[in-house]
């Protein structure tokens, strides 16, 4: 099986019958789409049911597929709307809406305080990590997941658009929101060059 095969080929391949396509589909994108819906929902057990049902979703939609839209936009596509239902459901059930989980996972600290987002990037962690937290679930929801399909699944504007709906300008002006969000707030809790600027640690 060839690796460099495109997504939408080892698509078409899996169509014909070749399971070690849709095995190499998997290595490539069960671990950014865990990292989205994970920071998505802030809960890593209702992450990792949705991925599964995404993916289960995937192999029964597997024989109706057409390359008419890239793979990745399909699958985030698929994943999002999981999680947006599932979040709908959990929202009739809720009998006090003070339970829902805080949300979980790294975020992207070292970028942020230096103005250049990206995945993961560590600046002491486990001191930052609940203020970080506490940011992104901060963000509207919007915002959010502009921000992590971008940032953690490396999902182009473009092609968020075509995930979440709107027009790619409209994708741009909410991820420019979400970084002067997250930016505010991190400042707030003294991280950041701003926090420095004003006489915090910037840790």
């Amino acid at each position: 099986m060839p690796t460099d095969a495109t997504d939408e080929q080892l698509m078409l391949r899996f169509q014909g019958g070749e399971a070690g396509a849709f095995e190499l589909l998997l290595r490539r994108h069960r671990g950014p789409a865990f990292s989205f819906l994970v920071r998505l929902t802030g809960d890593r057990p209702r992450a990792e049911d949705l991925l599964q049902e995404t993916w289960l979703r995937v192999v029964a939609a597997a024989p109706r597929w057409e390359p008419r839209a890239r793979f990745r936009t399909w699958l985030y596509t698929v994943a999002r709307n999981l999680a947006a239902d599932e979040a709908r459901r959990r929202a009739l059930r809720r009998a006090d809406p003070l339970d829902a989980p805080g949300p979980g996972g790294a975020s992207p600290a070292e970028a942020l305080a230096d103005g250049a987002p990206g995945p993961d990037l560590a600046a002491d962690g486990a001191l930052l990590r609940p203020r970080l937290e506490a940011a992104l679930a901060a963000l509207p929801e919007e915002q959010r997941e502009v921000f992590l399909l971008r940032e953690y699944a490396g999902v182009p504007f473009a092609e968020i658009a075509e995930i979440t709906g709107v027009p790619a300008p409209t994708v741009k002006s909410r991820m420019r929101y979400a970084l002067e969000g997250l930016r505010r707030t991190l400042e707030g809790l003294g991280v950041g060059p701003g926090a420095r600027a004003a006489g915090g640690t910037g840790t």
